[in-house]
């Protein structure tokens, strides 16, 4: 089994990554099963995802992870949930704390996501 530590670490810096410089490539990186709960909205399949997250009404956004812990989601398989907590810098404005879980499917050499579940911590 790889290193989960590693390919939690390894993902997010992707993700994050694609998030803040090419939203639309975040595509790759959903299927049509996909699922994504934002704040208190939800949406199905990548394409809805990927819709959504490119609709933002932001031009700059930075993400400054705290923390990554991973753990496997299913014995016997080299599955992933990814909890990310950190900070969320849009435009100029001050940060926001946030929090994200992924569950990550394992297909050939490479990982997509399932399910998505992001949120602002606010207090």
């Amino acid at each position: 089994m790889a290193d989960i530590t590693a390919v939690a670490k390894s993902f997010t810096e992707y993700y994050y990554s694609l998030f803040s410089t090419n939203r639309p490539a975040l595509k790759d990186l959903y299927r049509p099963l996909s699922m994504l709960s934002w704040e208190e909205k939800q949406f199905l399949s990548g394409d809805k995802i990927v819709e959504h997250l490119v609709g933002l009404p932001f031009a700059k956004v930075q993400h400054k992870i705290h923390t990554t812990d991973a753990q496997p989601s299913q014995p016997g398989q080299e599955h992933l949930i990814v909890l990310v907590t950190g900070q969320l810098i849009i435009d100029d404005s001050p940060p926001l704390q946030f929090s994200q879980v992924f569950q990550l499917i394992k297909e050939g050499a490479t990982y997509w996501v399932f399910n998505d579940v992001f949120r602002l911590v606010y207090g």
